[in-house]
């Protein structure tokens, strides 16, 4: 791997700030992490990310710090960290979890959604859209991933619940985790441009209970078929 260019000092002289040194970091590490370029289970060695990163201890503590926060690294005392390891139970627990935060979140923002957040819902549906059904190259399924959680973070933004919203954040970013893990080698007939189509009329007709049905069954076969991936 090739070390990544995180500056601390450019070239006008100016310090970059930790933060947001370690919101490269952290960043990066997060997207090898969901994407599973990193591992279940693998060493993250920090003096390793020092290299990589070419910064200094204060921001690759941070971001470690943020990530095993986020249940992404677990700690091991002294030793370091390593990715958290991949499990049908822990799958299973993030399901559950989902299936009862996430359509609470839709409902509510449907009730208190205005128009500039239908507008961001029908932005963000509209990427997704055209590269829904063509997910074959990698840089195509790249754009999808990032439009795929840009629609699902839009539609219950406007529920008005920093924390509801945040731990929706994190166990969607733990649910694709698995998936992408799990399923890129297997082939389930299944028609998730419909599901997103379906979930997206229901939420701009204001059909509250209907949108968090049909997300409520999005939800369950995605993570239904991971269970079942898992288990080859």
């Amino acid at each position: 791997m090739q070390p990544r260019p995180a500056r601390e000092t450019p070239v006008d002289g100016a310090a970059t700030p930790a933060g947001t040194l370690a919101t490269v970091v952290s960043d990066s590490l997060r997207a090898d992490i969901l994407a599973g370029r990193r591992k279940p289970g693998t060493k993250v060695r920090l003096e390793e990310l020092k290299t990589e990163f070419g910064v200094s201890w204060s921001p690759i503590r941070e971001a470690v710090s943020r990530l095993a926060a986020e249940g992404l690294l677990l700690g091991e005392d002294q030793r370091g960290y390593r990715v958290a390891p991949a499990s049908r139970e822990d799958l299973a627990e993030v399901i559950r979890l989902r299936l009862l935060l996430e359509p609470m979140a839709l409902q509510r923002a449907i009730e208190l959604g205005d128009d500039a957040w239908e507008a961001d819902i029908v932005t963000a549906h509209h990427r997704l859209g055209k590269f829904e059904r063509q997910r074959e190259t990698d840089a195509v399924a790249a754009e999808w991933e990032t439009w795929h959680h840009s629609f699902h973070t839009a539609l219950i933004r406007a529920s008005a619940s920093p924390i509801l919203l945040q731990f929706c954040k994190m166990l969607h970013d733990m649910n694709d985790r698995y998936r992408r893990i799990f399923l890129q080698a297997h082939a389930f007939d299944r028609d998730v441009a419909s599901e997103h189509q379906a979930i997206f009329d229901a939420t701009l007709a204001r059909k509250a209970k209907q949108a968090a049905n049909l997300l409520k069954s999005h939800i369950e076969r995605t993570g239904n078929n991971i269970l079942a991936s898992m288990q080859d």
